[in-house]
């Protein structure tokens, strides 16, 4: 009986929603700062010449960025790419003082997963066993973690517009 008992009562402390909601908020962190440190760490290797060679080929094969090289040059559009990076990482973290900040961060980072993951289909010989391409995969949970982010801040974002409007309301609560 005493077997039982403290097997239930694991149960109910291990799967409570207090429980969950605290590892819910850990998650939610992690996620949110990882996008950050990668955006912010990806974004400072773009200025260094190794990264902006090793971008080059993707760059030149994308329809949607091929025009760039021409127009900076390597160094350079390796340069404007790290700027939007590092921008983006910093607008996620912003989320600590303000979630439309943030919110704008998080679909700057769907722009630019959703840029990297379309490397995939426009780079000829892509090869989905060399080490140097599977780097792309991981940017499709980066994506996830982009659009949770997204959709997060918006929500915060109209709960403050909710609270705001109450308080200015007549007779409203502040």
């Amino acid at each position: 009986m005493a077997t039982v008992s403290r097997t239930a009562t694991f149960n109910a402390s291990i799967f409570s929603e207090p429980t969950a909601q605290r590892v819910t908020r850990v998650g939610s962190v992690v996620a949110r700062f990882g996008l950050v440190f990668i955006l912010v760490v990806i974004g400072g290797l773009k200025f260094t010449a190794p990264e902006a060679v090793n971008i080059q080929p993707l760059v030149t094969h994308s329809p949607f960025f091929s025009w760039m090289n021409g127009a900076f040059g390597i160094q350079g559009t390796s340069n404007i790419f790290g700027v939007y990076e590092i921008a983006t990482g910093l607008l996620i973290a912003a989320r600590l003082f303000s979630p439309r900040l943030s919110a704008l961060g998080s679909a700057m980072a769907i722009i630019v997963f959703l840029g990297t993951l379309s490397f995939i289909v426009t780079t000829p010989g892509f090869d989905i066993a060399s080490m140097t391409d599977q780097f792309l995969f991981k940017d499709i949970t980066l994506l996830g973690a982009s659009i949770w982010a997204l959709g997060e801040t918006l929500s915060a974002a109209g709960r403050n517009s909710s609270r705001a409007l109450r308080a200015d309301a007549p007779g409203g609560v502040s």
